[in-house]
């Protein structure tokens, strides 16, 4: 790991930024079994606050070199988890498909299989700005569909988008992970 860009106490700034984004994942829960399936202002300004913190942890990680294991290991962590919560809740009040459940756990139970197998090796693959591109538009999607009524059905487009963004990235990292793995 490169020496860090900034003084310790700033270095620390990604990690407190994920745990914070962990630390909202009960809060909007609680927020969205409130609003009892309907459309949640509140809910979806906290998705929204923890989507713009997974951006900024990474970018201030990455652009102050530092980058902990710590944050490797929960700055993902963080993000499946919030967009599963939202997925989750979305199809149990019917504001999501099931089929889309089924994609994202797939697509969860393939990242967490490849980590698994990766790690012990020491191999890092390396986040792709597909795989980015594909998190900011579920993330600006879901949030949507949190916040308008069932009948808009943009925000369901914006969502299969992303889902299809975020499959070709996972084939992505399949591919990197297998060259990787078998150079």
């Amino acid at each position: 790991m490169a020496t860090p860009a900034v003084p310790a106490p700033l270095a620390q700034l990604p990690n407190a930024l994920t745990l914070g984004r962990l630390v909202l994942i009960p809060v909007f829960v609680v927020l969205m079994v409130r609003a009892e399936g309907g459309p949640s202002w509140p809910a979806g300004i906290v998705f929204g606050v923890a989507g713009v913190t997974d951006q900024l942890d990474g970018f201030l990680a990455r652009a102050w070199r530092v980058e902990s294991r710590f944050w490797q290991i929960a700055d993902p962590l963080a993000d499946r988890l919030m967009i599963d919560a939202a997925v989750i809740l979305l199809v149990a009040y019917g504001r999501l498909p099931w089929a889309a459940l089924a994609v994202i756990a797939a697509r969860d139970l393939l990242l967490l299989i490849g980590w698994r197998t990766l790690a012990p090796k020491g191999i890092d693959v390396d986040v792709n700005l597909l795989g980015k591109a594909a998190t900011w538009v579920l993330y600006a999607a879901i949030g949507f569909r949190i916040v308008t009524h069932d009948h808009t059905q943009w925000p369901l487009w914006l969502f299969w988008i992303g889902l299809a963004m975020a499959v070709l990235a996972a084939m992505f990292y399949v591919r990197d992970a297998w060259k990787r793995l078998h150079p």
